[in-house]
């Protein structure tokens, strides 16, 4: 590949719409249940589609979107952080995915990539990438979660040696719940704004991100799939599954941009887990594995060696 070769808006393109047909595919196989597929039309310009699972055989609920949106205006959540863009046509394209298991000994998981140009008559394109991926589990254990993070800076070390360590420190900085004061989960990577070096470059680091997800999730599905869990355990699930829906509706900014940018609210909100609960100033008995989760893996630490 050419290093100066131009944006390309449909390789890009191209690229998501393949992951995302690649990921449920793999979930299929996996799970044993299909996924509903819902094309979806944006009167403001583009669509998607909407890949969904519920009651599947390990996952309660699991969707992996695909949007493609065109905007001649866009809302004040992205100007406020890019005045640049203010007045430029848009487009703003991406995949998104969440699964929600069923056995709590399996953690959720969290992926986005997406691409950003806004363009002006006369003038140069405005773009870039971002995305990443995390982890929140229930009962963790630390193989696994050494495991997700050193497959994530296996695929991000080649493109600078830096990146696995700024970027893991952006998603914590992130998935973190200011009003509970506590982390999302065991954190990843999260980036934005990439527009490093070239379009290429800047192209194979969020495909090698998109790419590396099932390797740094599923070996953890099938290995605590099979664990027998009792209805205590399901009970703690489904408490902390309540800080998934806080985060997304108070802070997420891809949910508020979605929204003001009037998206398709079911294809915006379905990384919603399917069953949650919330329990007045709970609190976890003291020794238990559920207080492990807040002592042991809800802190911020660096999970393997650099």
């Amino acid at each position: 590949m050419n290093p100066s070769k131009p944006v390309d808006k449909e390789v890009v393109k191209k690229y998501l719409t393949d992951l995302q047909s690649k990921i449920v595919e793999t979930i299929e196989m996996v799970d044993g249940k299909n996924f509903l597929n819902d094309t979806w039309q944006r009167k403001e310009g583009g669509g998607g589609t909407t890949c969904i699972m519920e009651n599947g055989n390990i996952f309660e609920r699991a969707g992996v979107g695909f949007s493609h949106v065109i905007g001649s205006k866009l809302p004040k959540s992205a100007t406020d952080a890019h005045p640049e863009v203010v007045n430029r046509r848009w487009e703003a394209m991406g995949v998104s995915l969440v699964f929600h298991p069923d056995n709590p000994f399996i953690p959720t998981v969290h992926m986005n990539i997406r691409f950003f140009i806004a363009s002006k008559d006369g003038e140069e394109d405005i773009w870039w990438f971002g995305g990443g991926m995390d982890l929140t589990p229930y009962y963790p254990f630390l193989e696994d979660v050494t495991h997700f993070h050193q497959t994530i800076k296996k695929a991000v070390d080649p493109f600078g040696a830096e990146l696995y360590e700024k970027f893991k420190d952006q998603c914590d900085d992130y998935f973190y719940l200011k009003h509970r004061d506590e982390p999302r989960g065991v954190g990843g990577i999260f980036f934005d704004d990439y527009n490093m070096n070239s379009f290429i470059h800047s192209f194979e680091l969020v495909k090698s991100v998109g790419d590396n997800l099932l390797n740094a999730y599923l070996p953890i599905v099938q290995k605590r799939n099979k664990l027998t869990y009792n209805g205590k355990q399901k009970d703690f699930q489904l408490y902390r599954r309540s800080r998934y829906v806080e985060f997304n509706l108070l802070q997420d900014r891809g949910t508020l941009f979605g929204i003001q940018s009037k998206g398709r609210v079911e294809s915006i909100l379905m990384s919603m887990p399917p069953i949650v609960k919330w329990s007045y100033d709970w609190r976890p008995e003291s020794g238990s594995e559920e207080e492990k989760l807040y002592t042991d893996f809800l802190i911020r630490k660096k999970w393997i060696a650099n």
